[in-house]
């Protein structure tokens, strides 16, 4: 029997794996091609992340998001269904198959990556669990709080914070649970519950959107735990994955190098080797996908660069005006990095 010699086996590995690489193409994919749809489970009630606004259309960070999954994969961001979800069915229709992707605020821990079938992709929001009372409370900060009714969501982030500063200061809180956000925001408003516990951009939002009078509310200071935010697919999909993390990190990238949904054709033309990669002028990267190469430009040139994104939802083109902190590039002082586009 002739034996096959290392370098003759490493070889034939090498070629199965090009071979494999270039015809595979995930259920993920095929499925979102075959009925020309990308299908995103999110609240629909949060605004800055997602909120169908007064036109009936769909807005905010976690929106923008899915549709630049869409244009990437199909071409065009408008090739989106948007399904509405709770903290208790957000994972669930992700995990059933009934959506492709969730964007939902779901804050990454170790609990649900490792133990519900899912994988989380990009932080596309880094924040933190905050407290918000009524000006009338005299309340300074979170230890005045002794004995306060609080409205929280059953087994969310919020809850497990409300516990824990329980723990922390030896305090007395009771709670009251409420099925989804909307219902909380109206608890909270009307007097029902003394305080509101959140991210603290999702208290921003609230304070902006469902209060009559947001200058009566405030924020305390303290902020607690870590509440890193992005989009969530199934695992067992690796092509889905790589899709859906590179369209969040093509965003990254554009706001790092300048190029915007402005000036992205004059930029087509800059004679530098990141921004040729990553607008598909050169390097071929997109078939390492699956897809074709302009799929970074079709993001940046109909949603925009993640600054972009950021500003029209959250920061200072947005009525929540909030700065972008932690949510600044690397290169600013914050956390927003993207790999190399090589």
């Amino acid at each position: 029997m002739k034996t096959t010699t290392l370098p003759t086996r490493i070889l034939i590995g090498l070629i199965g794996v090009f071979t494999f690489t270039a015809s595979y193409a995930g259920p993920t994919l095929d499925a979102v091609k075959a009925r020309d749809k990308v299908i995103c489970a999110t609240t629909g009630t949060r605004a800055g992340f997602s909120l169908v606004n007064s036109q009936g259309k769909w807005t905010g960070l976690d929106v923008d998001t899915c549709r630049a999954v869409a244009a990437a994969v199909l071409g065009d961001s408008n090739k989106t269904q948007f399904v509405k979800s709770t903290i208790q069915t957000r994972l669930t229709a992700l995990q059933t198959g009934d959506v492709d992707l969730t964007v939902a605020n779901v804050t990454w821990t170790l609990a649900r990556d490792a133990g519900l079938g899912v994988d989380f992709g990009p932080t596309t929001f880094y924040d933190a669990q905050g407290f918000m009372v009524n000006r009338k409370t005299g309340a300074k900060s979170v230890k005045d709080l002794d004995g306060a009714t609080i409205c929280v969501k059953p087994g969310s982030t919020s809850q497990q914070v409300v516990n824990d500063v329980e723990r922390r200061y030896n305090l007395h809180f009771k709670l009251i649970v409420i099925a989804n956000q909307q219902q909380v925001n109206t608890a909270f408003f009307a007097g029902r519950c003394d305080v509101d516990v959140l991210s603290t951009a999702g208290l921003a939002a609230n304070r902006a959107v469902a209060a009559t009078n947001p200058d009566d509310w405030i924020i305390l200071p303290e902020v607690f735990g870590k509440d890193p935010e992005g989009p969530v697919v199934r695992q067992g999909d690796s092509q889905w994955k790589d899709i859906v993390d590179w369209s969040v990190y093509a965003m990254f990238e554009a706001e790092e190098l300048g190029v915007t949904s402005k000036n992205i054709d004059a930029k087509l033309k800059s004679d530098d080797p990141t921004t040729q990669r990553l607008l598909g002028v050169k390097g071929g990267l997109g078939k390492k996908l699956g897809l074709d190469d302009q799929w970074a430009y079709r993001i940046i040139k109909q949603v925009g660069n993640y600054g972009e994104v950021f500003d029209r939802n959250l920061g200072k083109d947005s009525p929540l005006k909030l700065k972008r902190s932690l949510n600044a590039l690397w290169t600013n002082g914050g956390l927003i990095y993207s790999p190399a586009f090589k």
